[in-house]
């Protein structure tokens, strides 16, 4: 971890997110935002918005953005670290070319880069460095000048992420019936992707590449485990399970889906489940109803008491972390040797993706400013 209260190179970071609707009427239109370029019908999206109209058509996603942005505001404050932050999302307002136009005009120049996803892949990383490419194309055809951008490191086994995750697996723990307590089964949860993506056949080592995701899944899930087993004296069978598939039914995707996972669990006489969804940084529209919602009425169906842990979410020592990613990355900027906090086997990530790692759908060309 760097030691020294100085974000130099930088002057401005931005939380960057997916975004979502905040009120019935923009939930189609936010969905023809994700959806772009395929071509999908506005009834059938109407359909996928279902979701969120459970919710009133809002998405938790950006109130919980808002709750980030704060927090991170705060320990800045607290622990003297002037560096401005900024928050722009993908799909949805404040939009991500809105808010770069506005770090521009604000006078900054060299921006570092916080998604809200911990985890290699191609929508978990290489997905929001095109949004960025594309924002900083937007800022040149403007003939604004265009900000140098560097994407902090994937975070996924940083202690600040990952202790607060092993505290909620504790807390839900204690929400089960006592008698079930002890021989819960833990299922971590993250978001499934084709399997074409997640080929495991390459070196774990290439952090980035498709086989990484799942590998840094199950690094991060056996760090909680040991945790939970520490804390409580008691070995429990876990298992990493996928949930939010989406796409042709005739493409495989990465499983088991977790509600397939709860009937496997409920048959082979398991007493009790702790979903912990270690693939989301907050508690969105993914874990509201694929967990909280659709596994919550399957593990209901078969009797089968579950209870669902808490993402990191604004914890503190999440946003203690991020000032910790960005003073590391600012020091390395400046040539600096540093000690990088990370928990597991597989180390710390890279800071530059490396070529190749999560190959891009379609060939784009190069973006000036980004890294």
């Amino acid at each position: 971890m760097a030691d020294q209260l100085d974000p130099t190179p930088y002057d401005a970071l931005l939380l960057l997110s997916f975004g979502g609707p905040e009120g019935p009427d923009e939930v189609v239109p936010f969905l023809e935002n994700v959806t772009a370029g395929r071509g999908i019908p506005r009834e059938r999206l109407r359909e996928v918005g279902q979701h969120y109209y459970l919710f009133g058509g809002v998405s938790p996603i950006n109130a919980q953005n808002r709750e980030l942005l704060e927090a991170l505001r705060k320990d800045f404050a607290e622990h003297g670290l002037d560096l401005p932050v900024y928050w722009g999302n993908r799909n949805w307002a404040p939009y991500l070319t809105d808010t770069m136009r506005a770090m521009v005009d604000d006078g900054h120049r060299r921006i570092l880069v916080l998604a809200t996803s911990a985890y290699a892949s191609y929508s978990g990383c290489r997905q929001y460095r095109e949004n960025l490419a594309d924002a900083l194309a937007a800022l040149e055809s403007e003939g604004r000048a265009v900000p140098r951008v560097d994407k902090l490191r994937h975070y996924f086994n940083h202690p600040g992420f990952v202790q607060p995750m092993v505290d909620a697996v504790l807390t839900a723990l204690a929400e089960l019936p006592a008698d079930v307590t002890r021989t819960a089964h833990l299922a971590f949860t993250t978001h499934s992707i084709p399997t074409a993506a997640a080929d495991t056949s390459g070196p774990v080592e290439q952090h980035g590449d498709g086989g990484a995701y799942v590998a840094e899944h199950l690094d991060t899930a056996k760090v909680i485990a040991d945790a939970v087993r520490e804390a409580t004296g008691v070995e429990r069978p876990w298992k990493l399970v996928y949930q939010s598939r989406s796409g042709a039914p005739h493409i495989p995707w990465l499983e088991p889906d977790i509600c397939h996972h709860l009937e496997a669990e409920q048959a082979a006489g398991a007493p009790a489940v702790v979903m912990v969804p270690i693939g989301f940084v907050s508690d969105h529209m993914e874990v509201k109803y694929d967990l909280d919602t659709e596994a919550a009425a399957k593990a209901a169906e078969l009797g089968l008491p579950v209870a669902r842990a808490a993402t990191v979410g604004a914890d503190p020592r999440f946003a203690a972390a991020v000032r910790e990613l960005v003073l590391e990355r600012a020091a390395v900027e400046r040539g600096l040797a540093v000690q990088r906090c990370a928990l597991g086997e597989l180390g710390p990530s890279h800071d530059v993706c490396p070529i190749g790692c999560c190959p891009a759908r379609s060939p784009r060309p190069a973006a000036a400013g980004l890294d």
